[in-house]
């Protein structure tokens, strides 16, 4: 008697997870080799940690790529949508989309840009320390090269950084993008302008002085824990450029950095990470190796860091619960500043010459510049050669500082080192996501600010796990956006928060700030 062979759509989504279970696995490992070679593996292992690097990404490519992954989903595709959940046909649906993508690269190109990009992040730390841009641009010419090949492999027909913006923000592209930070740049410019002009200025002088790390430490690591953050299913530490890693949503680690001479930064950089890390801690857990749980987009990634980060840590209300903390753990500085002394002093708007140091109001700024970079080395309109210039200026006419050198000009970001092209427009697409869910959060808890002054965070972390982080890829970033907030992706309401705040702050004339 012949055996029945006949396979069942359910056992051939089970072959196809199963798969995807094992890749996962070996992404999980490179996030923990990214973590280690940025916090604390030593500098000798540079060139090894490459190739380790390259291996594994070799290893996971061709485990996507095998013609059985193509065929499993043919055939799913080809059953009745009845035949699955909503979380199936999700991860039917995102596997087809990274795979069609893997599919057209070849093993060689793969491996190539993984061998580059961590050896790239070694000469960009020695070139940072060096001030020596050109010591990276060798590098970053050839980073730009393979990432211009890359994506002509995924889709010769559309420009480039096109492609590259694609891997970190879905639906959107240079022909969505331009107008947005054309009008930011159009509203804002003339806001820091008018900030930097008026007569008033907060006092920050309390935030001058000596802040011992320790010190630090232990006041970053009560608000975290404030947050929510979950230390059974996570670490910090410290590296030079602060980061959300590790290997899933059950082992999330951030890093953050620290100067004696400003505890704003670190502590400030810190939550920013912890909401990166909610985020991930708050995915779907009995999804996490599949696609649905993944988070949506960058910028929605970011919108959830800079959610905590400014909606909630710059506002009055957290200063008032946390003003009391600061003068204990700061007494020489703080002791005797009320709290909207110290919420003025960390609200302070000045232009400045790094990025992940930048107020709210000029942060913008910094990502439009770096935008319109990345977009003429694609366009072939600038070359790496002239990077240092074409910075310099545009951080003159943009925000009316001129760089002394390469580490507080264009040597001071890590993405173009590993080739995140297309990253950077993210934070700021986040930072306008982040206004909408805040408004939809006021909307649904309208005391959500008492929430926050008697430290009850819970609330508002079980806000954005309800309706953000455990949505994964269910749906697009319109779609989301339209059901948590109302209409989907819409940068006014980041223009009027910024301009009703520092209006306030500075004692500016409504008419002052449009001008």
């Amino acid at each position: 008697m012949a055996e029945n062979t006949t396979t069942t759509v359910q056992e051939v989504y089970a072959e196809l997870v199963a798969r995807l279970k094992e890749i996962h696995d070996i992404h999980s490992v490179m996030g923990i080799l990214h973590w280690d070679q940025e916090v604390i593996m030593p500098p000798g292992g540079g060139d090894s940690r490459a190739q380790q690097l390259a291996t594994l990404a070799g290893l996971s490519h061709d485990k996507f790529t095998s013609p059985e992954i193509g065929e499993w989903l043919g055939q799913l595709e080809a059953a009745p949508e009845s035949e699955f959940n909503p979380i199936e046909l999700c991860n039917i649906r995102e596997t087809r989309r990274e795979y069609d993508r893997e599919v057209k690269v070849p093993r060689r190109l793969v491996q190539e840009l993984a061998e580059l990009g961590s050896r790239g992040h070694h000469v960009w730390v020695q070139a940072r320390e060096k001030n020596k841009f050109n010591d990276f641009a060798p590098l970053l010419e050839k980073m730009v090269e393979l990432k211009k090949e890359w994506a002509k492999c995924i889709d010769p027909a559309r420009p480039a950084y096109d492609v590259n913006i694609d891997v970190f923000e879905r639906g959107f592209t240079m022909q969505r993008i331009d107008p947005v930070f054309e009008r930011l740049k159009a509203e804002l410019v003339p806001l820091i302008a008018a900030i930097q002009d008026s007569d008033y200025k907060p006092d920050t002088s309390f935030l001058q002085g000596t802040f011992p790390i320790a010190k630090q430490k232990e006041l970053g690591q009560r608000v975290i824990r404030d947050m929510g953050f979950n230390f059974d299913n996570g670490r910090v530490d410290v590296s030079v450029h602060p980061f959300c890693g590790g290997g899933d949503c059950t082992d999330v680690r951030i890093t953050t950095r620290y100067r004696e001479d400003n505890f704003i930064e670190s502590l400030y950089a810190a939550v920013h990470e912890t909401g990166h890390a909610l985020y991930e801690q708050g995915r779907m857990k009995d999804q996490k190796a599949l696609p649905v749980s993944e988070a949506l987009t960058t910028g929605v990634h970011e919108s959830q860091s800079l959610f905590w980060e400014r909606m909630i840590a710059q506002q009055e209300a957290f200063i008032e619960r946390y003003c009391g903390l600061l003068a204990e753990t700061f007494p020489e500085s703080f002791r005797g500043i009320d709290p909207h002394t110290a919420y003025e002093a960390i609200n302070v708007s000045q232009p400045s010459f790094i990025r992940v140091e930048a107020d709210e109001v000029t942060y913008p700024m910094h990502v439009i510049l770096r935008y319109e970079i990345e977009r003429g080395l694609f366009d072939g309109s600038m070359s790496v050669k002239d990077l240092p210039e074409i910075w310099n200026d545009k951080m003159e006419a943009y925000l009316g500082v001129r760089p002394a050198n390469d580490r507080e000009g264009v040597l001071q970001d890590v993405h173009w080192s590993g080739g995140a092209f297309g990253y950077f427009p993210s934070y700021t697409l986040g930072a306008m996501m982040a206004c909408q869910f805040y408004r939809a959060l006021e909307r649904e808890v309208p005391d959500i600010r008492d929430h926050v002054r008697n430290g009850n965070f819970q609330v508002i972390k079980d806000w954005l796990n309800r309706n953000v982080h455990s949505k994964g890829k269910l749906h697009d970033t319109d779609t989301l956006l339209t059901q948590v907030t109302g209409e989907p992706f819409n940068p006014e309401p980041f223009i009027t928060y910024l301009q009703e705040k520092y209006t306030a702050i500075y004692r500016l004339e409504g008419n002052q700030a449009r001008s």
